[in-house]
């Protein structure tokens, strides 16, 4: 039987779907073990999604409606897993599907089969700022790039269990890394909205990165990368861990600076973890390690909370006031009261980005 070059693409896409969770292939990153998580995720089970085949046919009818190029655009971002550049996919926002009981618009299907086989609303979600429809509020055609979406990272509330709340609790205190002062001077350029330095336990490794774009890649090894590559730096550490966890960051992370703040988005396969004065209660003595699962983003700096931050009875915080305005990121390894590190500087790769005032 003579087949079309359409259905081969929707052949590839289906078998490129997303894995749910107990068919043996899920993302071993994206749903962690044992108690807390800033991304929180539900496990599902492939009965509670409606049968295989109803999805099955279900996506193969929409994916058909949509145009060859299209589809090749598609297929591009989801067998890269994001890697590549793909460009965004216009489809009309308006129509619904079914599966089972449960409608959800073309586009929540298309992220819940490429992405998120857990997704239950639009709300979970934020769209990246690279894409067409960032910013825009109900349009007739909507991005559905599935690659061009994050999962949404909620900060934990006070009385939250733990299940919502992986955390480790470390005491306040000035940056191991580069003062602000030596990191302004060594940029050399005041242009930049922020600075970064990458880390292996101790050592930093190569120059500051200074930043003007709005958007920064940050990676080890990327398909199309076009930023801070830490592949390309010289490293005399010849730890085995540093050296597994150098190979893990993959994809790494996108740093965007937004309307609202700055963002990290976790592009790689294993989770990140973030230290910020802007994420926890101003009044706090203490700043939580917040895990960040892959697939996710997390508002990971506020200028008007980091400009209004006052910490009268921190000797190290008024000794260094710009204190508040540093964010560290771990990769793979976390640090603080849950694990058998307690500072960041024990981490095998690690960043430290510092912003520069409005």
């Amino acid at each position: 039987m003579f087949r079309t070059k359409r259905s081969g693409l929707v052949r590839r896409l289906w078998r490129s779907r997303a894995p749910v969770e107990g068919d043996g292939e899920a993302d071993r990153g994206t749903h962690g073990s044992g108690g807390c998580c800033m991304g929180k995720t539900t496990k599902v089970a492939k009965s509670n999604a409606g049968s295989e085949a109803e999805l099955k046919a279900l996506t193969h009818s929409i994916l058909k409606k949509i145009k060859e190029k299209q589809l090749e655009v598609l297929l591009q971002a989801v067998e890269s897993k994001g890697g590549a550049r793909s460009p965004c996919l216009l489809l009309p926002s308006k129509v619904d599907a079914k599966v089972g009981q449960q409608s959800y618009s073309l586009p929540m299907l298309l992220y819940k089969v490429f992405r998120w086989p857990d997704l239950r609303h639009s709300s979970e979600l934020k769209r990246l700022s690279c894409c067409e429809s960032y910013g825009k509020i109900n349009p007739e055609l909507v991005c559905c790039n599935p690659h061009h979406m994050s999962r949404l990272c909620e900060l934990d509330s006070p009385d939250s269990g733990p299940s919502s709340s992986e955390t480790g609790g470390t005491t306040y205190s000035a940056p191991v890394g580069l003062s602000d002062s030596l990191a302004l001077q060594e940029s050399g350029d005041r242009a930049h909205w922020c600075v970064v330095a990458y880390w292996e336990e101790k050592t930093r490794v190569g120059r500051l990165y200074s930043v003007q774009e709005p958007s920064l890649d940050i990676f080890y090894d990327l398909p199309q990368g076009n930023g801070f590559c830490l592949g390309q730096l010289c490293s005399d550490n010849k730890s085995q861990l540093v050296q597994m966890v150098r190979a893990k960051i993959g994809y790494g992370i996108q740093l965007t600076r937004e309307p609202d703040g700055v963002w990290v988005y976790n592009r790689s396969c294993y989770p990140i973890f973030i230290k910020s004065a802007t994420l926890d209660n101003p009044d706090s003595r203490t700043l939580l390690v917040h895990k960040v699962f892959p697939g996710f983003s997390i508002k990971a700096f506020d200028y008007d909370k980091a400009g209004s931050l006052q910490r009268p009875n921190d000797h190290e915080f008024t000794q260094q006031p710009r204190t508040g305005f540093t964010v560290q990121i771990s990769f793979v390894k976390g640090w603080g009261q849950c694990y058998t590190r307690q500072f960041i500087s024990s981490c095998p790769c690690w960043l430290e980005v510092i912003f520069n005032t409005r």
